[in-house]
């Protein structure tokens, strides 16, 4: 998993992947892993962990939230969803924070500011007001309150005025957007995944790929199958797609 195993060793809990085609939760796919309530030789799950946009790009409908969220309720789970692309999923959904957040059921959410124009910082919300009580000595206790916090959370301050976080996302995912539609001209490029938010998964030749690690900083997704992923942001500009499709098609030979 990602993350180097820090979550489960700074909270002692165990993990549940769960395998998706999509990056997307269902209750059909979460429910063979609730078997164990009960049962003192398994550990019990508390938690439904989930990613708004998913770590593939693609976003949950209110109506597919407020079914994990129902189905977690049931079986006295919290849900925590990680919204560090939650702006992006707003944006695409023409839909308030509200609407896909708390509405659907979220107890906590981690909203995210430094995948949208923040210098650094998330910003955790509790709506569950039971898990409220807690909060600052579980930050505390894992070293995540800084000396001047206020410098960190400042940040959201001009962040939520006018709509910033919304204006940054829209831009990132119009330019992703536009990335899409000059990209499937090149019949090297085979997109993995459904763009819908601000990302983009695709392979292509892995000499292609190697030549545009030269000049371009971008992840692998999947080595072995030459899968990168490719971000937009509030600052990607037109001129920079266009810039990077044209070196792509001279390193493809186009």
């Amino acid at each position: 998993m990602d993350e180097c195993g820090s979550p489960v060793k700074n909270t002692g809990c165990q993990i549940r992947p769960i395998a998706t085609k999509d990056g997307k939760l269902t209750p059909e796919l979460i429910l063979p892993h609730l078997y164990s309530f009960g049962n003192q030789h398994h550990s019990q799950p508390g938690v439904v962990y989930m990613s708004q946009c998913t770590e593939l790009g693609t976003i949950y409908t209110p109506e597919e939230l407020k079914a994990v969220c129902h189905l977690a309720h049931q079986y006295n789970m919290h849900v925590l969803m990680d919204g560090a692309r939650l702006s992006n999923a707003c944006a695409a959904l023409n839909l308030s924070l509200r609407e896909t957040t708390v509405d659907c059921g979220v107890d906590i959410l981690s909203f995210g500011g430094t995948k949208n124009g923040l210098m650094m910082g998330e910003c955790v919300v509790i709506f569950n007001s039971p898990l409220k009580n807690e909060a600052c000595f579980i930050r505390k206790q894992s070293n995540q309150l800084a000396s001047k916090m206020r410098y960190l959370s400042c940040q959201f301050t001009a962040y939520l005025t006018n709509d910033l976080w919304l204006k940054n996302a829209r831009k990132a995912n119009e330019m992703t957007n536009k990335l899409y539609e000059a990209l499937c001209s090149i019949p090297c490029v085979h997109f993995t995944q459904k763009p819908e938010s601000n990302q983009l998964f695709l392979t292509m030749p892995r000499p292609v790929i190697d030549k545009l690690l030269q000049s371009y900083f971008f992840y692998f997704w999947n080595e072995y199958e030459n899968e990168i992923r490719l971000i937009t942001s509030f600052d990607t500009t037109e001129e920079d797609i266009e810039e990077f499709v044209k070196v792509l098609k001279h390193h493809a030979g186009i």
